[in-house]
């Protein structure tokens, strides 16, 4: 089994994007979106982004996609956002600009013969939620907001959402070969029986579940709230792991990042259930493996972010940053059990 064993898309994950001449890219949003001002780049972990503020006061982020990401793939985020402006126009996401051709995307070489995917989308001020206070109507808003997006995306599709993704719960089992980077074997071992659990309990009941293109990365970090309301849901940022999934992985992946790690690790999580219960309700069988799920989604954490620190040590230290915590939320849910968490789920929904 080699080193990028179930990762289908290791190419994207393990490069940065190469960066980009800053004179070249003001040229590109000028002659093709029309767009010129002041203009500073943004963080990304594989694309190149840069916010523009021009003179009206109008903000926008342009978008240069990793050289591997296909057009086709680029495509889904595209088609995603524009169908949600129809379907549930006051979602706080992106709009897409278009060129002045008209077209939501064009493709465009920089100089180095690679072809890269351009987008414009409108820029959403707000503060990163981790930078804000938590609150539980926080945390209730922040649930809604998920279920009222899978909702939105149920009548969309598009080819891109069957292609393998490296972060795709539903194929969770296919880190296995990469937790051969996790050095302490106790560590190891308590990441193989989540995926254990995953391939025996999880991943056949998913495969009897609808799908649908989902956001299948709604953590904290991709989430914007009010800076004058805190409690308000203010953006939902980063598109770029939609996949094709049973909607309950969305939950997983965002309850995942809601996990304690203290006496009751579920105090956060069950609320967080509860409120994207009232607004999407969740059958019997979606609760009955949300937590398997979401320990999958945490072994999928450890896993990829160990493999690509080994891949990259100069920079091992910013890879694992956030390990500690994946591995106490993984400890947690081995003491708790997940038939436990799971009654504790159905009693918040009023289904046992």
């Amino acid at each position: 089994m080699t080193d990028d064993a179930g990762l289908d898309d290791a190419q994207v994950l393990s490069q940065g994007s190469p960066e980009l001449d800053e004179d070249w890219v003001r040229t590109l949003a000028r002659e093709r979106f029309g767009i010129t001002g002041e203009m500073k780049p943004l963080t990304g972990e594989r694309d190149r982004n840069y916010r523009f503020a021009t003179a009206d006061g109008a903000r926008y982020m342009l978008k240069v996609s990793h050289p591997a990401e296909t057009a086709l793939v680029a495509d889904f985020q595209t088609q995603a956002l524009l169908h949600l402006a129809r379907a549930d126009p006051s979602l706080p996401v992106q709009r897409i600009v278009p060129a002045l051709d008209g077209a939501p995307s064009l493709l465009c070489d920089p100089g180095d013969g690679r072809q890269r995917v351009a987008r414009v989308f409108t820029y959403l001020p707000g503060l990163p939620l981790p930078e804000a206070p938590r609150t539980p109507l926080q945390q209730q808003n922040l649930a809604r907001m998920l279920a009222r997006l899978d909702l939105a995306l149920q009548g969309f599709d598009h080819p891109a959402g069957e292609l393998p993704l490296p972060w795709d719960v539903q194929r969770a089992d296919g880190v296995r070969g990469l937790l051969a980077h996790i050095a302490e074997p106790a560590r190891r071992a308590l990441a193989e029986r989540a995926l254990d659990r995953f391939a025996s309990d999880g991943k056949p009941v998913l495969r009897t579940l609808p799908a649908q293109p989902i956001h299948n990365d709604f953590n904290i970090y991709n989430v914007l709230v009010d800076a004058a309301d805190t409690d308000r849901i203010a953006a939902i940022l980063d598109f770029g792991d939609m996949v094709r999934a049973p909607a309950i992985d969305d939950l997983a992946v965002a309850a995942a990042y809601q996990m304690g790690t203290g006496e009751d690790p579920l105090a956060d999580i069950v609320p967080f259930v509860a409120a994207y219960h009232a607004v999407r309700p969740l059958a019997d069988a979606e609760l009955g493996v949300l937590f398997t799920l979401i320990a999958a989604r945490l072994a999928m954490v450890v896993a990829i972010s160990g493999w690509r620190a080994a891949r990259h040590p100069e920079n091992a230290a910013y890879l694992l940053r956030n390990n500690p915590l994946s591995w106490a939320r993984l400890e947690a849910c081995e003491r708790i059990g997940a038939g436990a968490a799971t009654a504790r789920f159905r009693a918040a929904c009023a289904l046992n």
